[in-house]
């Protein structure tokens, strides 16, 4: 039986557009629009997209590091959507961010030592010695010496800085972390230590993770389940291996189609989407993705498709599967 840690029912986060004098609200720019799906105990969930879909966003507000528009967020079987300051802070103890830069992440004028101690000083852990020998511990377990304690960011390089990030995020000891692209920034060697590191954790103190990456092969190494991103709504969510083996969705596809094979000689169709993506100020009526899909029919212009479940594993929202 699956035991779900975090949930989302109809979640939204719309940012108001202003303009005049006044600051008219005059429309909104529809980052995570009607999105459900739910995380288990010691999962990855990986969720992929094009830059601009609204992954990022989605991470944010799942955190309530901004409040959504409308929706449910359910944690343990409670709805923390509305939940007030002092009882998120007893909530940051469990769920906890990793951010995409690893530079504005860090404040210039706090050492290393600070930083990874902050969380532990505001939620009241342990002595000043016991707040330093955490420290020093997780500065080791992140593959880092306790001398780095002393240094300040810039003199760090950026996979350093990304292992801080992670050292910070592991402090208050959490059960899901959000890590929203932790090495998009990183040189590929690099990317491949912080991806070992990152599910060496997760077996070692059975972490949750939402991955959030633009990239299907860095999503496909450490995910248990992927979800799709399109355009601020999720368009196929399924096991990695049944997404890998049988993608549904066009938009999959031809995500799909752009990774990198291990045989450069090994055969196979490259579809390119035409078109870039519509704002999402103003998206195009019915399915989201029918300006750009090789598949079109009528009734995608008109009517937005509704997520159907194709086998246990396996949800899809596109009519090609009504």
């Amino acid at each position: 039986m699956v035991r779900k840690l975090l949930e989302t029912e109809g979640l939204k986060k719309y940012y108001p557009v202003t303009a005049g004098l006044l600051a008219r609200h005059v429309a909104d720019v529809k980052a995570v629009d009607s999105v459900s799906f739910f995380i288990a105990e010691g999962e990855t969930l990986g969720l992929v997209g094009e830059s601009g879909c609204g992954k990022s966003s989605l991470g944010r507000v799942l955190l309530r590091l901004e409040e959504p528009t409308s929706g449910r967020i359910i944690y343990r079987g409670n709805d923390i959507t509305s939940w007030s300051k002092h009882q998120m802070k007893a909530l940051r103890r469990e769920a906890q961010m990793i951010f995409q830069d690893p530079q504005s992440s860090l404040d210039p004028r706090m050492t290393i030592g600070d930083s990874i101690g902050e969380a532990l000083l505001i939620h009241g852990t342990g002595t000043e010695k016991e707040r330093l020998e955490r420290v020093t511990e997780l500065l080791q377990r992140v593959g880092l010496e306790p001398g780095h304690a002393t240094r300040y960011p810039h003199e760090l390089s950026g996979g350093q800085k990304q292992r801080i990030g992670i050292a910070r995020a592991l402090a208050v000891n959490p059960k899901l972390i959000v890590a929203d692209e932790p090495v998009s920034a990183l040189d590929v060697s690099v990317q491949a230590q912080i991806l070992n590191l990152i599910m060496n954790l997760q077996r070692e103190f059975s972490l949750a993770y939402l991955f959030i990456a633009h990239d299907l092969a860095v999503i496909g190494q450490v995910s248990s389940r992927i979800a799709v991103m399109y355009l601020g709504q999720i368009v196929e969510l399924a096991s990695r291996d049944d997404l890998f083996r049988q993608p549904l969705h066009p938009y999959t596809q031809a995500l799909l189609s752009a990774v990198l094979l291990p045989d450069p000689h090994q055969p196979r169709k490259r579809i390119l989407l035409p078109g870039e993506v519509p704002s999402p100020i103003d998206p195009p009526p019915g399915c989201r993705f029918h300006t750009r899909c090789p598949r079109v029919m009528a009734i995608c212009r008109r009517e937005m498709p509704k997520s159907r479940q194709i086998d246990e594993n396996h949800l899809v929202a596109c009519h090609l599967y009504d």
